[in-house]
């Protein structure tokens, strides 16, 4: 989909995906987060949560990835993220979806005639339909090429 074929208001929602102890464990082998928010059910039991969260990166790609399944879309690519915000901790169990929708096109400074930048607001809710995350996932997009 090029630049030109997004619609701002146009929206998606992922399927569901349960959020496993084996996300947590591979999630901090593989950034070396191994605070015992996250693995230390001992401690947990101490604090407010009283259980183990999921890292709020785990829950982040997770999201990304839940959106992207489909089709490959060649003339996009993410160019960042703004405004992430953890606002409900995610705990072994619990099922996420991720809705989106797209609230912004504009104009790419550095190449207008060849890009675009697209922002979508993401929000991703548990089983609860509580917001546990939302941010802006900004994507570069190629401007359909014109016909010569």
């Amino acid at each position: 989909m090029y630049f030109d074929e997004y619609e701002v208001g146009s929206s998606r929602k992922s399927h569901g995906r349960t959020i496993t102890e084996a996300d947590i464990v591979l999630h901090a082998g593989q950034t070396g987060d191994f605070y015992p928010h996250h693995m230390d059910a001992e401690f947990c039991a101490t604090q407010p949560f009283k259980e183990r969260i999921a890292h709020g990166t785990l829950i982040l790609s997770v999201a990304v990835g839940m959106l992207a399944a489909g089709d490959i879309n060649e003339a996009a690519m993410t160019y960042g993220y703004d405004g992430i915000r953890f606002i409900h901790p995610v705990f072994i169990g619990n099922t996420i979806t991720a809705h989106s929708t797209i609230t912004e096109k504009r104009e790419y400074r550095k190449n207008p005639q060849e890009y675009g930048l697209v922002d979508e607001k993401v929000e991703v809710l548990n089983h609860q339909r509580e917001i546990v995350m939302a941010l802006t996932h900004i994507y570069l997009v190629s401007k359909k090429p014109e016909k010569g």
